[in-house]
């Protein structure tokens, strides 16, 4: 017996790990050899191609797409309708299976509605992707970044808040008191 929850539509093929306490919406599709973690949250419509792994606690909204390639970390946010992609020139007359670029996205990061990340293009944990964003580069620790090519607009605490940091480079998240520190255009928590 199942310890997760699939709705009847979804389609969970042959091979997959599902951690407990995950459930798996309408009309998705978990293709072979996925592992996806405790506790997930699949949407409706999320296709979760072959190989992929999350990890637990990622919460995956509507109409998402998560090609071969990719991994996520635990507690990570994808949102509606964002898109990873794993073939960097895609041709349809040019079979490029087996050909797939990685990306990677760290503990905590958030990619929002509409959001593209290109292949290759690795999202540091806690970063911050906005709404409708195409990411073309790596994505650095605590990073905001917005727009189309996604441009890096500030840092971002653990809890989702922008930092503002003082003379000395320190920031203090509002709701969780963390402080952080910025250094040479890299931000860690102190």
């Amino acid at each position: 017996m199942a310890d997760y929850f699939a709705h009847e539509t979804a389609v969970i093929d042959d091979g997959c790990t599902i951690g407990s306490g995950t459930k798996i919406w309408h009309f998705s599709h978990i293709m072979p050899d996925c592992v996806i973690g405790e506790h997930c949250n699949i949407g409706q419509n999320v296709v979760v191609s072959p190989g992929v792994i999350l990890g637990n606690n990622v919460k995956v909204q509507n109409n998402v797409s998560i090609y071969t390639g990719v991994t996520c970390d635990d507690d990570v946010f994808l949102g509606p309708s964002m898109v990873f992609t794993n073939v960097v020139n895609p041709r349809s007359a040019v079979n490029r299976r087996g050909q797939y670029s990685k990306t990677h996205v760290g503990l905590g990061a958030s990619i929002g509605a509409n959001a593209t990340i290109v292949c290759g293009n690795n999202i540091g944990k806690f970063a911050f992707i906005g709404a409708g964003a195409v990411v073309v580069k790596e994505i650095p620790d605590y990073a905001l970044v917005v727009g189309n090519p996604a441009r890096h607009i500030g840092w971002m605490s653990e809890f989702g808040h922008r930092l503002h940091f003082d003379d000395h480079e320190i920031a203090v998240c509002p709701e969780s008191g963390e402080k952080y520190q910025k250094l040479n255009n890299t931000v860690k928590k102190i």
